[in-house]
């Protein structure tokens, strides 16, 4: 069954359920992500239900029990991502270069597609950034490089912005300071990393506004996250294409630019400035920033 018949199946049948059951069943719509890569143990605790009451809704929806159900959400949630014939279209290539390049076109079409899908969310994001005490940007491995951006990209907008990266503490040493009134922004691309998860979870449980920039629902920091943004990452080769990613991090903080008004403006005018100072850089013309 895919995710489609499953979402319309719980949808038909919600008018027909007592209040708990209902609940348990929209909760299985709205975060399907979580409910196929957590324990039934995790679902129940933040549901405050039963695991009983987890099987028996399982089973109302027509499955065999709750492991069935996880399976169904896992196999739809993991279809979602690098499909097989992209491996094959390059290999049967007779012009590499092409291939390759059509590929990149596509991460962008589609990451375009994912946020004009989702302006809600930019305005939201856009508000949560400014509301934020400080915003952390996180990523690990490949991962780091568009979490790198934002973190820079955040600084020369004069937001108090902090680069979470693994180096002489984990990730999770570097996560307790962070508390309610603060915003993470976790890039996380296959490989998905344990310690990222972990982190971000134990973020998310002290109030944080959790932001994940990810390639699928798959992605284990999506059950963890407020909002995520979804971004094409496929590649033949070196694991996950950053074009996909790279160009959402440019669209979110042009348009968090423009929302910021006067303080945005003044923020890049400073910027233009310091890339005009003779002492560091060599004078260059036409400057656009």
């Amino acid at each position: 069954m895919d995710f489609q018949r499953l979402e319309d199946r719980i949808r038909g049948k919600l008018s027909l359920f007592p209040n708990k059951t209902r609940r348990v069943a929209e909760y299985i719509l709205a975060n399907s992500s979580e409910v196929a890569f957590h324990s039934i143990s995790e679902t129940a605790s933040k549901l405050s239900v039963s695991r009983a009451q987890l099987v028996r809704v399982s089973r109302m929806l027509g499955f065999e029990g709750y492991a069935d159900l996880k399976n169904t959400l896992k196999k739809n949630l993991m279809s979602q991502m690098l499909p097989s014939s992209v491996n094959t279209i390059i290999e049967n290539s007779s012009d590499l270069a092409s291939e390759l390049c059509r590929l990149e076109q596509s991460n962008i079409n589609e990451t375009y597609k994912n946020l004009v899908l989702n302006q809600d969310n930019i305005k939201n994001f856009c508000n949560a950034v400014k509301n934020a005490d400080s915003i952390y940007c996180m990523g690990w491995g490949i991962s780091s490089m568009p979490a790198e951006w934002l973190y820079t990209r955040f600084s020369e907008l004069g937001l108090k912005s902090i680069l979470m990266r693994r180096g002489s503490l984990s990730l999770i040493e570097q996560s307790r300071g962070i508390g309610k009134n603060d915003m993470l922004i976790v890039c996380e691309l296959p490989s998905y990393v344990i310690e990222v998860t972990e982190a971000v979870k134990q973020i998310s449980s002290e109030g944080a506004f959790v932001v994940a920039i990810t390639d699928s629902p798959a992605a284990p920091v999506c059950g963890y996250s407020k909002m995520q943004f979804y971004v094409s990452d496929h590649s033949p080769m070196f694991g996950s294409s950053l074009i996909g990613s790279m160009f959402a991090v440019h669209v979110l903080t042009s348009m968090l630019a423009h929302d910021m008004g006067k303080a945005g403006r003044e923020a890049l005018e400073a910027q233009k400035q310091n890339l005009s100072d003779k002492r560091i850089y060599y004078p260059s013309y036409e400057l656009r920033y």
